[in-house]
């Protein structure tokens, strides 16, 4: 008869195994570096927007600091990894940032300085 630990009865689920962390470094080992700048973009972008309060839920999750950080994020990545991702890519995550750069302006209280506001230390002072 074998004994059951002191914290877990007979009927308990089998604990999940622990992550496979050679499959996982196999796995990202076949990303194209392209694939994983433009995955990384479109979660800022997606972060961004809820912080910005442009999803369903509206205002439920608004947070300017949050999206000033992932806005400005966003910026310095596209800015160094311009050179390294095609005009294919890079010019839908521009006009992405270009949107949120935007709307962060449009939902500020007191609207920065043109060339102040998030991400425009790389890309210029953006206007509507």
């Amino acid at each position: 008869m074998s004994e059951t630990p002191q914290n877990e009865s007979p009927d308990s689920p089998v604990p999940p195994e622990s992550p496979d962390f050679d499959a996982m470094t196999r796995d990202i080992a076949e990303v194209p570096a392209v694939e994983v700048i433009v995955t990384v973009a479109v979660n800022l972008m997606s972060a961004a927007a809820v912080k910005l309060g442009l999803t369903e839920e509206g205002d439920k999750y608004k947070d300017l600091d949050e999206a000033r950080k992932l806005v400005h994020a966003l910026a310095g990545l596209l800015d160094a990894g311009a050179t390294e991702v095609s005009s294919f890519h890079a010019a839908p995550l521009r006009d992405g940032l270009k949107s949120l750069q935007l709307a962060f302006r449009e939902a500020s209280l007191i609207p920065d300085e043109p060339g102040q506001g998030p991400g425009e230390k790389y890309t210029g002072p953006v206007y509507g």
